[in-house]
């Protein structure tokens, strides 16, 4: 079987990290499927879906290592075709990925400990987002 949910979330930009396990937790919930994957897509380029422990000193260094990594303040080809000074967060949320496949057991996350799932978006601006929750099993 295969149930297809969404998420939406309105998001900061600028390396927002938002925890969505408790949505998608609901989301597993809301369906009789007990045992499978569940895989979680966000539509859009400036974003991106990962696991972290989420604390404050590991977000500060997720978000410090972004800026190692592909840095806002270099130029960008995407920037100078398209003029939205964004090109950083196409690049970044390539990085990162924009889909993550999660097993679950009795309708369970199979998480570590301190694992959560996150969106990340690079953005520089605020956005709507929207996060495809697709459930296979039985």
């Amino acid at each position: 079987m295969v149930v297809t949910k969404r998420i939406g979330l309105q998001t900061k930009g600028h390396c927002d990290i938002i925890d969505i396990t408790p949505e998608v937790e609901q989301k597993l919930g809301e369906t009789d499927i007990r045992n499978g994957t569940v895989t979680l897509f966000v539509a859009g380029s400036t974003a991106g879906i990962s696991t972290i422990e989420f604390e404050s000193g590991l977000l500060s260094d997720f978000q410090s290592m972004w800026e190692r990594n592909a840095p806002k303040d270099i130029p960008y080809d995407h920037d100078r075709r398209w003029g939205d000074g964004n090109g950083y967060s196409h690049v970044r949320a390539s990085l990162l990925g924009a889909s993550l496949v999660i097993p679950f057991n009795d309708r369970r996350l199979a998480l570590g400990t301190w694992q959560q799932v996150v969106l990340v978006d690079f953005d520089n601006r605020p956005r709507s987002r929207q996060i495809i929750v697709q459930i296979m099993g039985e």
